[in-house]
């Protein structure tokens, strides 16, 4: 932990959390020529006969479809699809107005991405120089920057691994025998309750249970609908829902400052706690 000031960690799901849509359907499947519901329809079909990750389904569909339509897919021109991305209302100001406030309350605020989408197209995002870290799915690829293997996959419930490194500090991804190693929980760089978590559904349960099990703050968020969110709060899965809306003085940032607010204190006390 941070003995000068408290680090607290923001931590988001990407695709309907903070981007409208899959980043797939955005430029990608568009430069083939195929609906997004006819590339997702295939890819459940597709992993559910071959009983495999669905993941890595469509990382393998990905580079077959781009060959069949022999269209170009590279590192470049994955990262160039991220240009692309349409965000919810206030996200491209959200990270400079939090950090902000941070720094007003005498707190280190980092962002962090853990996502199934692809790593490559979210570097091509206007926002990804907010994050510390982006945790997500990534391709592996030869001399000629084209993807031959899948490099990482952040499927439903390894993405839980993350919140271990970010807590322990261990960025890097091969470091799992420092993952694994014993630390105590005052000598882990943020704690659980320093930690706020934002997703929009199902596949974030996990990262939101453990989040919220052990005393940080989940959130999730919707854009229409409200439905899956209302039975997540029901389910004591999350601790608040809101709308998709990061804008100035929303529900979601002024529920967010005011967590800021209550870690800081907290963390306070304990420090005068540990000094007594």
């Amino acid at each position: 932990m941070n003995k000068d000031k408290p680090v607290i960690a923001l931590m988001y799901d990407f695709d309907r959390t903070l981007s409208t849509n899959d980043m797939q359907n955005y430029d990608f499947l568009p430069s083939l020529g195929i609906e997004p519901k006819e590339f997702w329809a295939e890819n459940q079909t597709f992993f559910e006969n071959e009983n495999m990750d669905n993941l890595l389904a469509y990382m393998y569909l990905m580079i077959k479809k781009s060959k069949e339509k022999e269209v170009k897919l590279d590192r470049d021109r994955l990262v160039e699809f991220g240009k692309t991305i349409e965000y919810f209302p206030g996200v491209e100001t959200w990270f400079d107005r939090i950090n902000e406030y941070g720094k007003e309350n005498n707190v280190i605020i980092e962002h962090y991405i853990i996502s199934s989408g692809l790593k490559e197209i979210i570097e091509g995002t206007s926002i990804y120089h907010y994050f510390k870290e982006v945790y997500a799915c990534e391709f592996l690829y030869d001399e000629n920057k084209k993807p031959i293997w899948a490099k990482n996959v952040v499927n439903y419930t390894t993405k839980t691994q993350f919140l271990f490194r970010i807590n322990k500090g261990v960025e890097h991804i091969y470091e799992n025998d420092r993952l694994n190693e014993f630390v105590k929980e005052k000598d882990r760089r943020i704690p659980f309750q320093n930690m706020i978590y934002i997703g929009d559904g199902m596949t974030d349960v996990p990262c939101m249970k453990l989040v919220k099990m052990n005393g940080g703050q989940s959130i999730a968020v919707y854009e229409r609908h409200k439905s899956v969110a209302e039975q997540l709060k029901k389910d004591e899965r999350v601790d608040h829902i809101f709308k998709a809306d990061y804008s100035a003085s929303s529900l979601l940032e002024n529920t967010v400052k005011k967590i800021i607010q209550k870690m800081k204190i907290e963390n306070e006390l304990l420090s005068n706690k540990e000094n007594e």
